[in-house]
């Protein structure tokens, strides 16, 4: 007798959705929540440090030398 070769189960891809079951019923996901807010919350109220907030502040404002780049890009394409 031949044995039948065993068949992998297949591969999960955009075409094959996986199934949405984490395991965790929703209280069980809201105490982790709870206990997660408990542990950062100290962590988020100290905020933004003052030389990230100005590192930001200088990526958002536009250099002559940027908008120059972007012209160059809209006349390429």
């Amino acid at each position: 007798m031949k044995d039948k070769p065993v068949k992998s189960p297949p591969m999960q891809t955009e075409s094959t959705p996986a199934k949405h079951n984490s395991g965790l019923n929703r209280e069980i996901q809201a105490k982790i929540g709870q206990q997660l807010r408990a542990m950062f919350d100290e962590v988020v109220q100290e905020g933004v440090p003052d030389r990230f907030a100005d590192l930001l502040r200088q990526l958002d404002t536009p250099t002559e030398k940027s908008s120059e780049n972007q012209k160059d890009e809209g006349r390429s394409g």
